[in-house]
């Protein structure tokens, strides 16, 4: 997952736009691109290593179309033809998936609907698909990490990952639970040997970042920002540090009718592997196959474990993404992944409220201009209409501004990436991302894509106000009354 996440937080910069155009114009006119390929900029450099994500993403779409109609021989075969067998392997692979392009497309499989569709379903395989580590390898992390192989440390060891990414896989096993002395079946997360050293040359690149935000904000120091993304991704690696952020949104949601977080084993985690509660259920692609009254509910989890989390804990799991979450029925939801886990002071917090408060709450334009200007969103007395400023930055609220039933849609989120980075607004030249709203941005790049994939329909302004601090309304629809019981119970609890 960490280069679809690195991607996520590349595009809150700027590129994910330049990359979507650079696709539709290739489209088009394929010499433009061969042209910029042949003058050896950065920006086609990164290019070629976009095409080279989009063919391991369909090699390993291949190898899962040639194993549908294989005998079970032959699938052994196809997997271990496609599995990466030494630490050698891993890093080289890993390095070829560098670029920052490349990531973008990623984040732009989901976010941009007008993508053809050959190259959607290419990069689709990027989100869910990497190169598994080899059972020997992944058996050797385990090994060095406990002092005991995987059969002697658990009950039983699937050799076999259940999931596999670009920082980690994930195996079945089954251990006796520390604490009830029960078997328990769980997930575990082992680190990919030698991925420390790809993450930090994928960082060496994400000054990239700074030069693509110069592009469409000509005003802007992306520093601060760039830092930030660096922090956060290191941060990753160290799964001791994600065991805690894990845990910490368990405790906080114990006894949610609808928000599951899996409880985690210390005893079997380290800073290189970390065990979790396993958990069954549908997958985003067996999601989307539901009824719509299934997906709306959903959708509707999904929008308050985010805004439940930033005002109630000041936390924000920073990777809103259809493969960190696990569908049930009637809207249950279990949220995977807190590696990158962002924690708000109150001062910030308080910043993101005023701006919610003046922009979608009182529609009061010159305070929320004011709110702008003191965060440094915006440039002070930039030459800008305040009413342009009020449409400019509103576009984020417009779900939550009106009192009717609303449904969510692909083209709103699409456009709202085309509006954030566009370069032909003469309020971009005057605004900029400060630290603080690095991973706040994901919010509107991702969770809104979400919802609009999903198409979800309801009256999200009323769910706002349930959970805006300023208001606190009662329950607006089911789920929110049986939410406002659990919440009944959860002393000191917003």
């Amino acid at each position: 997952m960490r280069l679809r996440r690195l991607l996520s937080l590349l595009a809150i910069g700027a590129g994910l736009w330049v990359a979507v155009r650079v696709v539709r114009s290739g489209a088009k006119s394929p010499g433009r691109i061969a042209s910029a390929i042949q003058r050896g900029t950065m920006a086609a450099r990164n290019f070629e290593l976009l095409r080279l994500g989009g063919r391991v993403g369909l090699t390993y779409a291949s190898a899962t179309a040639r194993k549908t109609f294989a005998n079970a021989e032959r699938r052994i075969e196809i997997d271990n033809e496609t599995e990466l067998k030494t630490a050698a392997q891993v890093s080289e692979r890993l390095g070829e998936m560098k670029g920052a392009l490349m990531k973008l497309g990623q984040m732009a499989s989901y976010l941009d609907e007008g993508l053809p569709a050959p190259l959607r379903s290419a990069l689709s395989q990027l989100q869910s698909s990497a190169p598994p580590m080899s059972a020997e390898l992944a058996a050797g992390v385990i090994e060095r990490e406990f002092g005991k192989s995987p059969s002697e440390l658990f009950l039983e060891w699937d050799p076999a990952p259940i999931a596999a990414a670009s920082i980690g896989q994930v195996h079945r096993a089954v251990i006796l639970d520390p604490e009830s002395g029960d078997e328990c079946a769980v997930a575990v997360k082992v680190q990919y040997p030698g991925v420390d050293e790809a993450i930090d040359a994928d960082l060496r690149n994400a000054d990239l970042l700074g030069l693509l935000l110069q592009q469409g904000f000509s005003g802007l120091d992306p520093t601060d920002l760039v830092n930030e993304v660096k922090e956060r991704i290191r941060e990753e690696l160290d799964y001791s540090r994600e065991a805690t952020n894990q845990q910490t949104f368990a405790d906080y949601y114990e006894g949610h009718p609808f928000i599951h977080i899996p409880r985690v084993f210390t005893t079997f985690s380290t800073s290189r592997v970390l065990t979790t509660e396993l958990v069954n259920g549908m997958s985003w692609s067996q999601l989307l196959l539901q009824s719509q009254e299934q997906k709306d509910m959903a959708g509707e989890t999904l929008f308050r474990f985010v805004f439940r989390s930033l005002y109630g804990m000041h936390k924000f799991n920073g990777d809103p993404h259809p493969g960190n979450y696990i569908f049930h029925e009637n809207g249950r939801v279990t949220f995977l992944d807190f590696g990158l886990v962002k924690h708000f002071t109150d001062d910030e917090m308080a910043t993101f409220i005023a701006m919610v408060k003046s922009a979608a709450y009182e529609s009061d334009v010159p305070a929320f201009r004011k709110v702008l200007e003191e965060s440094g969103m915006l440039k002070r007395d930039a030459p800008v209409e305040t009413d342009d400023v009020g449409t400019y930055f509103g576009r984020f609220y417009e779900p939550v501004r009106r009192d009717e039933r609303t449904t969510w849609t692909p083209q709103y989120a699409s456009g709202i990436v085309r509006h954030t980075f566009d370069r032909s607004s003469p309020i971009a030249q005057y605004a900029t991302v400060p630290k603080t709203f690095v991973f706040i941005q994901r919010i509107n790049l991702g969770l809104y894509a979400i919802l609009g994939e999903l198409g979800a329909s309801g009256n999200y302004r009323r769910i706002a106000r349930e959970l805006w601090p300023f208001v606190n309304d009662p329950a607006s629809t089911a789920m929110g009354e049986s939410e406002c019981e659990w919440l009944a119970t959860r002393v000191g609890f917003h």
